[in-house]
């Protein structure tokens, strides 16, 4: 077995990036939109939370392609 390069370890540090945002995004959004009708928040206060974890996400998708991308071009 061989050792990956410098290039994997920089594809496979930036998808546990991805995965971290992904998963904390979530968590923060379903906290948010809990709290947010537990306290009885104004509904236009809590779609910025929507919107924040909708950029979150958009985020994510496209560093997600920009490493598949970037895979394909090394041919893996």
């Amino acid at each position: 077995m061989t050792r990956p390069g410098p290039e994997d370890r920089s594809l496979a540090r930036e998808a546990r990036m991805v995965a971290v945002v992904i998963a904390a995004t979530m968590l923060l959004w379903l906290g948010a939109q809990w709290l947010g009708g537990k306290e009885g928040w104004d509904p236009r206060y809590v779609f910025l939370f929507d919107l924040a974890a909708l950029a979150a996400f958009f985020w994510a998708l496209v560093v997600t392609w920009r490493i598949w991308r970037r895979g394909q071009r090394q041919g893996k």
